[in-house]
Order: structure tokens, then sequence, then C-alpha cells
């Protein structure tokens, strides 16, 4: 069986790849069975030359390769028919703006296999960049803290090589005691956590936060039954959450009195209630002057997210008395930072973490028969159609 690795095709470009040249290796030395092409790229982090060293012809075209591995979308023109392809396709929540891929593989007799639909058979997903989003968000925010008072200013994560390189810039600077609240406990949340960590900031629990002074900057981190609370006062737990969203509340405004910064990390799926409202927001007892959406849900759980933000332009002001986008030097603004790629940002750590979960998660079941379901399961079309289990997208198709 012959694999690809594709140049990245979607503008604006990304920098990222499925595998770096030692993840190459790795799968090479796995599984000796295989053969490995590289497709030229002039933007890859890695490049064309590392990919030689490490013994992988580097080709213009992969056309005959069985299966391909790209990070984002691939532009419909360059769907090769046919073919496996593995990339994020931004599709199985019915998103507008990607109906014509999804038509274009069905056309083409492509089969489709979405990072983002790999999941075991418990539905937890087995590859992706959450744990880069965190990081690279959470530097983000101290970034858009330290322009807000003027008190420093970081250096855009775009242009440090390492999250290494990310600790050392956030260790630099005095920090005010200010009071963090970091929301979620899956790969965002703990990515986030990690660079907190490094960073040296202290974790503190939830009635410390709530009811003592600091002389030094601690954070806090909640889960969904910390910020959420059952309406007719029953015990919450994050189960129940998952199974009864529509029987809770937010009960996150006795955080937004005492905190400074938010960063958010959350679980949330459709018909979950708000997080963070408006009221919250524009009442005179709050105290956030800075929410890292990390999650980035436009018009979800976080009121004051009214739309993403970019690499180029990451922060917006919020100004809760009209909900409405305000300069940021408004003076009664909160500073939003609403990145929807961060992992891009750090593409090299991102890409060589990715590559290492996809070689022990993924690549093993194109040799063992697909075994455990891993490849069937994530297959969104094949043959010409959708698969039963993305049948739900039918209507979407048409």
């Amino acid at each position: 069986m012959k694999f690809g690795i594709i140049k990245e095709g979607k503008i604006p470009a990304d920098k990222r790849v499925v595998f770096s040249p030692s993840a190459l290796n790795k799968f090479k030395t796995a599984f000796s069975e295989a053969e490995l092409l590289v497709e030229s790229s002039d933007i890859r982090v890695f490049s064309d030359e590392s990919y030689k060293e490490a013994g992988f012809d580097v080709v213009s075209d992969v056309s005959e390769c069985d299966v391909l591995f790209g990070v984002k979308e691939v532009p419909i023109d360059q769907l090769i028919p046919n073919k496996t392809y593995f990339f994020f396709s931004h599709t199985i929540k019915k998103q507008p703006y990607n109906k014509k891929l999804l038509q274009a593989c069905i056309e083409k007799n492509i089969t489709l296999i979405d990072h983002e639909t790999l999941v075991d058979d418990k539905n937890i997903r087995l590859i992706g960049f959450g744990r880069y989003a965190g990081i690279v968000g959470a530097y983000n925010t101290f970034r858009a803290f330290g322009i807000k008072y003027e008190l420093f200013n970081l250096v855009k994560a775009e242009k440090l090589a390492s999250k290494k390189e990310l600790v050392e810039r956030l260790r630099k600077p005095v920090m005010p005691p200010i009071k963090i609240v970091l929301t979620g406990t899956g790969k965002v949340g703990m990515g986030a956590k990690e660079l907190l960590d490094d960073a040296g900031f202290k974790m503190v629990k939830i009635n410390e936060f709530l009811n003592n002074d600091f002389d030094e900057p601690v954070y806090v981190q909640l889960d969904v039954q910390d910020y959420y609370r059952r309406i007719d006062g029953k015990p919450s737990s994050k189960d129940d959450f998952i199974q009864n969203p529509n029987a809770y509340e937010s009960d996150f405004e006795k955080f937004a009195k005492v905190a400074e910064i938010v960063i958010a990390g959350h679980f949330y799926k459709d018909g979950s209630p708000k997080i963070i409202t408006k009221e919250m927001l524009n009442s005179p007892y709050n105290e956030i002057k800075v929410i890292g959406d990390v999650s980035c849900d436009i018009l979800g759980p976080i009121d004051s997210t009214l739309r993403s933000s970019t690499i180029e332009d990451p922060f917006y002001g919020y100004y809760p008395r009209e909900n409405k986008e305000v300069p940021l030097d408004h003076p009664a603004a909160i500073t939003i930072m609403a990145v929807d790629n961060l992992p891009c940002e750090l593409p090299k750590d991102a890409s060589e973490g990715f590559g290492e979960m996809f070689l022990e998660n993924v690549i093993p079941a194109f040799f063992n028969g697909d075994k455990d379901q891993i490849l069937k399961r994530g297959t969104i079309c094949e043959n010409g159609k959708l698969t039963e289990r993305f049948s739900y997208l039918e209507d979407y198709i048409k």
C-alpha cells in the first residue's frame, strides 16, 4: 500500500503536517511493507530536504498513492478521484461553507476519513491538535492582558519555535496578583494547564480562589460540574450534564466576581446552557478583563465571543452594556481572544505531537484488518455514498 503526505492547498497556508520526518521514519520502521511518498511543499514547517535526508522520496505528483494524508480541507480541484483521504473536512456539523467539498468527495468516489471522526469504541477522539490549541491559547490570553494594561508585550506565538520558548517568554514579565479561571479538563484544557504550570502559575482550590486574596497570580481549573448547576438543585455531575444539558444553568457568576482572566477550554454540545452571559459581564460586580476563548464556539456558551479572530489580528473589544464589538482601547471594553486555528502558531510541535498520536492509534488499523474498526467508524463516505454512521448528512449534501 502506498501512502502520501500532501501539500496543504487551503489558503491561508497552513504549515502543519500529519507526519514529521522522524514520525515518518517510525512509520516505515514499524510497517516496512508500506511505501511512503511526500509531495513537495514550500510552506510546510519541515522542508523537502529534511524528508530527503530521512530517506523519503519527495515528488511533485502523489496520484500513484492509495492513501493521502493532509491537515486542512483539500481544495475541490485538487482532489484525486478514487483515493482515500484523511483531513479535517469540517462537514460533520453540516457546515455550509464545506457542503460542496463533501459533495465532490462523493462524486469523485473518494473515501473520506476525517481526523475528527477517528474515535474509539466509546466515541472518544483518538487524535487532534487540542493540546496545542490550549498551549497557544493560554499564551495569547496573557499576551492580550499585557497589551491591555501596557504591562508587557509578549512576542506573537507564531514568531517562536516551540512550547519551550513560549514558557520562557511567559516567565519573564512580573505578573500582578491576578486570578485566572481555566475551564475544561480535556485536551484543550490540559494543554492550557500545562503552559500555566510550566510558567510557574500556582493552582489553587475553588474555595481558596473564591474567598482568599493572594500576593501572586493563581489559577483554578473547572470542569462542567463546577460552572454549571442543576436547575432543580439536585447534585450535578459531568455524566448527568452530558445526558441532560437542558436540566442545567450557569453557576459561573461567582467566578466572574473575582477573576480578571478567563481561559476557556470547556466542553460544549448543542443544547447546553450558556456559561458566561452578557448579564454577568455587564454586572457592576464583574471583574473579568480578558477572555481567551480557546474553544471558540461562535454565538455559543460565551456571549462575548461574537466572532472568531485571526492569528494576524487576534484580539477585539467587547462592550457588555450593548453586547457589541468595540475597539480594543474602549474604556469599558473586555478584551477577547478567539483565534480558531491556534495550533497553526506552533506548527512544529503540533505536527510532531499529532504524528505520534496518529502512529499509535490509527496507522496499525491498515495492517491488522481494522480489527478495532477505527477506520470504519471514521469513514464519512465511500463507494460514492455516505456511510451509515454519517447518513444524517444526506439532507446536507442534497
